[in-house]
């Protein structure tokens, strides 16, 4: 050790040893920045990262826009989740999915079990049917085709549409998507934890001198 800093006191010393460290460590943030701004434009082009505001502003103009589109879909449903409500969607979903069914073998075994999960009095996720749909949809299981579930699923999105869908609209499940924090690991930012680090170890430099 030289000889100035051997006449320093050990607290000084250990003062700036653990300044010293906390620079490097905002030294290595700063490259985390420098590297996410230099691939931040490849995130952009990226549809599967990343929804246009236009687009997400297109959710708020009606409850078909937004669960016909993959990220809306998702961030509505995280949302139901929160509120405990999701079997509403998972029913609409499975019943679009049953919809696409092309097999007429398979249709039989699907309505079944869309039916034992959602609707009958034992559904592990029933959903809010009234008695005239629950009743009509119950005898649409004797013969199932592509449609026996349209009127359930209409009335569950139309419950959906006038009420949770209303509430996701001021949540921050859609409010931090169609305005998104513009702070963060910005250049500026990197650079004002520099120069805090700096004139914090030139303090205690110049404290121990």
């Amino acid at each position: 050790m030289c000889k100035g800093l051997a006449a320093l006191p050990a607290t000084c010393l250990k003062s700036a040893k653990d300044m010293k460290h906390r620079l490097g460590i905002l030294l290595q943030k700063s490259d985390s920045c420098d590297y996410g701004s230099s691939h931040g434009k490849k995130e952009k082009v990226s549809p599967s990262q990343r929804v246009s505001q236009e687009e997400v502003k297109k959710w708020a103009e009606s409850l078909e826009n937004l669960i016909h589109h993959d990220r809306g879909l998702a961030a509505f449903r995280a949302f139901l989740k929160s509120e405990y409500s999701e079997e509403n969607i998972e029913f609409w979903v499975s019943c679009e999915d049953y919809k696409k069914t092309k097999s007429p073998a398979k249709l039989s075994p699907k309505a079944r079990k869309i039916y034992d999960e959602f609707i009958s009095v034992q559904a592990t996720k029933e959903v809010n049917l009234d008695s005239c749909t629950r009743e009509k949809t119950s005898h649409n299981m004797l013969e199932p085709t592509l449609s026996c579930f349209d009127e359930a699923q209409r009335k569950i999105f139309t419950l959906m549409e006038k009420d949770s869908y209303r509430r996701f609209l001021k949540s921050p499940y859609y409010l931090d998507l169609v305005s998104p924090p513009t702070a963060g690991c910005g250049p500026e930012n990197c650079k004002r934890a520099h120069a805090h680090a700096l004139d914090c170890n030139s303090n205690i430099i110049s404290q121990c001198a």
